[in-house]
């Protein structure tokens, strides 16, 4: 009896005093990494288009498949054309396009962003020079209409 009533229950009071273990998910840490990813990729999403800010048109034209990364040729209201980020001379046009595109330049395509306010002679003008040096890729590049505006 001294030993059973000293110890008062002692059986029971070590295996309340054990930790179960924890059987659901703490999601919080998910959340947070998931909140950071989202700000980090809003943030980063238009830094990724080409620099030069242009007006595009609007048309109903679907989207053009892309394998690997095109060259960027864009022309201003103004007629002045830039490759990728950097102003070209008319002069020097084919040639920064096809230190651009690297090897296999010929092939590579090339996407021509005018402003919609570009006369249409400069943008005329740009594709058959190009055209003209042996690009054969070119694609005028346009914003999608909406629905309600067509």
């Amino acid at each position: 009896m001294a030993a059973g009533g000293s110890g008062g229950g002692g059986g029971r009071g070590r295996r309340r005093a054990r930790k179960r273990p924890l059987s659901e998910i703490n999601v919080t840490p998910l959340v947070d990494v998931m909140l950071v990813l989202l700000i980090i990729f809003m943030v980063s999403a238009p830094l990724i288009t080409v620099g030069v800010p242009v007006e595009l048109p609007k048309t109903e034209a679907s989207a053009v498949e892309v394998n690997d990364k095109p060259v960027s040729v864009s022309i201003k209201d103004d007629g002045s054309i830039y490759v990728g980020e950097s102003e070209v001379s008319w002069e020097q046009l084919p040639v920064r396009v096809g230190e651009e595109a690297g090897e296999n330049a010929r092939e590579k395509q090339i996407f021509i962003r005018a402003d919609g306010r570009a006369p249409y002679q400069a943008v005329a003008r740009v594709m058959a020079r190009l055209s003209a040096t042996g690009f054969t890729k070119l694609n005028l590049i346009t914003d999608t209409a909406e629905a309600a505006g067509a």
